[in-house]
């Protein structure tokens, strides 16, 4: 990589975004920024209760990885941040950093069909995959019409986007992800 990167990998819960970002990060050896990685360490360091306290520790995450952004952007460190960004409440955050430093961006939009999420979502909600603290189990109501929908839509910010349909993680091309972040990084 010859210019920093801040690579954003985004999508609804379950449609892929960390199991894709920890294997770009490991091709490219390129720092990650995980949400739910923050959010389960303040589990563990605080406790696990209730769908109130979840949230509660899910916006603190969303501090956490923010300053932890800034951090690295600052010293033109390229990074992955990885969750499921939403544009009302994320876009004015991305267009802060870019105003501060610069950079090239690439979100990278993790898609699939959302009947298929929603199982996902139950399937991993009722195994031990889970941090137990997400409580995923006491919000199919919250998110089944969330998820029906099957993708976010992308961050009004500069750079560019590129959707994946993570419908079947084995047909995911990982040689066109990788040559497009690397386009990315070395355009002026």
């Amino acid at each position: 990589m010859t210019k920093t990167l801040l690579l954003i990998i985004t999508g609804l819960p379950c449609s892929g975004k960390t199991t894709l970002s920890r294997k770009i990060a490991k091709e490219l050896c390129i720092p990650l920024i995980s949400r739910d990685h923050i959010k389960e360490s303040l589990f563990d360091s605080l406790g696990v209760g209730d769908r109130e306290w979840s949230k509660k520790l899910g916006l603190a995450s969303y501090k956490v990885l923010y300053q932890l952004l800034d951090s690295f952007l600052k010293v033109g460190q390229s990074v992955i941040v990885e969750s499921n960004f939403n544009p009302e409440f994320d876009k004015d955050k991305f267009l802060n950093l870019q105003e501060k430093y610069k950079f090239s961006t690439l979100q990278i939009m993790c898609n699939t069909d959302g009947k298929i999420l929603f199982e996902r979502f139950k399937k991993r909600s009722e195994s031990d995959e889970r941090h137990p603290g997400h409580v995923d189990d006491q919000n199919y109501d919250e998110f089944k019409n969330v998820l029906s929908k099957g993708k976010l839509p992308a961050l009004d910010i500069e750079g560019k986007v590129l959707d994946i349909d993570t419908t079947d993680f084995e047909g995911i091309d990982y040689t066109l992800i990788l040559s497009v972040i690397k386009s990315v990084a070395s355009s002026t």
